[in-house]
């Protein structure tokens, strides 16, 4: 997976054990906090052992599966080794009980999250439940690492403390959660439909942002009607030679491009006290999926792509979106947004903040609108093409000067927009 994922999760295995693989044949499906994608697989051959099962949490690098790629091997293997193989059956059994005598500690009982991983390494050192309660994690969200365990084991005192008798040792009765049921139609003629996984994401990242930042908006209305001629005059040309539709998204990522770079206070982030500038320019652009969920997209290093290049890239990521294609690391390392809400007809919105990002650009729909033109000549009604621009931004760290200076830099450049650029 991409170089920013750390962990998936698996949501569903394609193939079974003894079930044949083609090379490049999707095994399983995983879904990370943003996106859920296929696992291809880069051999042909019979798929022996599944590692982990259905909704765990594996991180990047572990083994998942085994697949064998000449079964003769395996079958002459097989014969040749049983009488070991039974002996080997037997010695694990011995050495799991053995586990479970020494460390009768139930990992499931730990409110916090807990990585194979770390748990390996518990059961290992003799780490109790209560011990990795107290350990302060390092990792996203204050998980415990690789790292924090064996810093705990490294500096705990020498003299472990002394296991309970087993017999002793009862997995406390569960006490019932308090989960809020299901909500019931009265009248009985209301659909009750539950959220699905990444609407609940969705949710949850939603409530969260508008929790951490203190939200604020700008609102500046732009005159695109040069952009407007010059798409016209240029789209058909374009399509013919690149084989891509000019839509008007990568001349507005251009113009975003290039004033994150005159202001780079919005190209940052934030993380307790302190602020991170972002040394590239990777602006995220929204999109609505099939279903209705929404997903972020990125498009890496922006700034140095020229108009070609962004509508590739907008086209790219935007065709993966609809069909469910795009890759985990697809939504990772955003450092802006900007989210076309006038596609669906919205002359604005107020968009929310997508987290740990500083600012998101609402683009409105584009209008024909009566304007006063000004002329050496004097002032005069015409018909422009108008269209507004939302500015969402974080209050804590980005003021209204540089909020509103940024959102105007962006109608600036679209309004010089050159009517004789050539495509």
């Amino acid at each position: 997976m991409g170089e920013s994922v750390a962990e998936a999760t698996i949501t569903n295995w394609l193939k079974q054990v003894g079930d044949k693989i083609e090379a490049d044949e999707a095994v399983l499906e995983i879904a990370t906090d943003k996106v859920d994608s296929e696992v291809p697989s880069e051999v042909s051959g019979i798929l022996v052992e599944q590692l982990f099962g259905k909704d765990d949490l594996v991180q990047v690098g572990q083994t998942i599966a085994i697949i064998e790629t000449d079964s003769a091997a395996v079958a002459e293997t097989v014969q040749e080794v049983a009488a070991p193989a039974e002996v080997a059956i037997i010695e694990k059994t011995v050495e799991v009980a053995k586990e479970a005598v020494a460390v009768p500690a139930d990992f499931s009982d730990s409110e916090k999250f807990l990585s194979p991983l770390v748990k390996n390494i518990a059961k290992e050192e003799g780490v109790s439940v209560a011990e990795l309660a107290s350990i302060s994690g390092t990792g996203k969200e204050g998980r415990v690492t690789k790292n924090d365990i064996l810093d705990y084991v490294k500096n705990r005192t020498s003299q472990p403390a002394v296991s309970a008798p087993v017999a002793a040792v009862q997995k406390p009765v569960a006490t019932p959660v308090a989960q809020k049921a299901a909500p019931v139609s009265v009248s009985g003629g209301d659909e009750i439909i539950e959220m699905d996984r990444m609407r609940k994401l969705i949710s949850g990242y939603m409530v969260a942002s508008v929790q951490t930042s203190a939200h604020v908006q700008s609102f500046i209305e732009v005159d695109v009607t040069n952009i407007v001629k010059w798409r016209e005059k240029n789209k058909v040309t374009f399509e013919k030679r690149e084989g891509e539709k000019l839509t008007y998204t990568p001349i507005f990522m251009e113009a975003v491009a290039k004033a994150l770079k005159d202001f780079p206070g919005m190209n940052i982030s934030v993380d307790g006290d302190y602020i991170i500038k972002k040394k590239n320019i990777n602006l995220g652009m929204a999109a609505a999926l099939p279903n209705g969920n929404l997903i972020v997209p990125v498009i890496k290093n922006a700034d140095q792509l020229n108009l070609v290049g962004m509508a590739k890239a907008v086209n790219d990521l935007g065709n993966r979106a609809k069909m469910g294609k795009l890759k985990p690391d697809d939504t990772q390392g955003g450092t802006y947004t900007v989210t076309n809400v006038g596609t669906f007809g919205s002359v604005f919105g107020t968009p929310i903040i997508n987290q740990p990002q500083v600012g998101i650009l609402a683009l409105g729909a584009i209008r024909k609108m009566p304007a006063v033109i000004e002329t050496p000549e004097g002032d005069f009604i015409g018909i422009r093409q108008k269209m507004f621009l939302s500015h969402s931004y974080d209050h804590r760290v980005v003021d209204g000067a540089l909020g509103g200076s940024f959102v105007k830099r962006v109608a600036e450049y679209l309004e010089a927009f050159d009517v004789n650029r050539d495509v």
